[in-house]
């Protein structure tokens, strides 16, 4: 008995991991949110398949447990890497009183590697990854957070930036930023990672709170040493001789 979770990167199968591919290869029933299970439909002609629908997270674990128990080896997926805003925690918890199950992480390519690499090196040094999302986490604690990321000088990238019920947050986000960092800092945009229409764009973070952004969009932004080079975000890690 045993349930795979696999992180599927950001949707293009030349950003999947081997081991993301053998762990689906390898599993008779996968299960996943509709939208993910569809960038990887070419891979499942002879699987069972159960999906279900965005906040549905915890019935899709409870599924695959379901599926277990019953004796089949199961694939549950999601985007980016399963342990960075993904299944794989929710799954050891649905399972905590059936220890007889076998869950293993495939990990995969998240956002913050994706798209650091379509918009250049932004993260090379110290960073901290936050999400706007306030469905499972209080704005308060978001915003604790993303002040204590600038005070520090981290570089930061932020997952979920807006979305049709949040408008406004990531503008309300640069202006804690705003309290300790420069408004030239360099920042970007990266739209739609591995996937058609992927497209980033460079800002300063006295702009970027105006910008357009939505659930498919993942945003970079530097710290005090953070440059632009050659329309490219890079922030040094401190090599000498330069």
């Amino acid at each position: 008995m045993k349930i795979y979770v696999v992180g599927l990167g950001p949707g293009g199968r030349d950003d999947m991991t081997l081991r993301a591919v053998r762990a689906i290869e390898q599993a008779q029933v996968v299960v996943g949110y509709t939208y993910y299970i569809e960038l990887i439909s070419d891979m499942l002609a002879d699987k069972e398949v159960f999906t279900s629908s965005m906040t549905k997270e915890t019935e899709r674990c409870k599924k695959a447990l379901e599926y277990a128990l019953g004796g089949k080896t199961v694939a549950m997926v999601s985007s980016g890497d399963a342990g960075v805003y993904g299944m794989a925690g929710l799954m050891y918890e649905v399972c905590k009183e059936h220890p007889e199950i076998e869950i293993e992480v495939a990990p995969g390519v998240t956002a913050a590697c994706s798209g650091g690499a379509v918009v250049g090196a932004p993260l090379t040094h110290d960073f901290a990854v936050i999400s706007l999302s306030d469905r499972l986490t209080p704005w308060e604690v978001i915003e604790k957070r993303i002040r204590a990321a600038s005070a520090a000088d981290f570089a930061i990238c932020i997952y979920n930036p807006s979305s049709t019920k949040r408008a406004g947050y990531l503008e309300a986000a640069c202006g804690y930023m705003l309290e300790y960092k420069s408004p030239d800092t360099p920042c970007a945009c990266v739209e739609n990672i591995g996937r058609k229409g992927e497209r980033y764009a460079i800002y300063r973070l006295g702009e970027l709170g105006g910008v357009m952004t939505n659930m498919f969009t993942t945003v970079f932004v530097g710290n005090s040493e953070t440059k632009i080079i050659n329309g490219r975000m890079i922030t040094p890690r401190g090599y000498k001789g330069i």
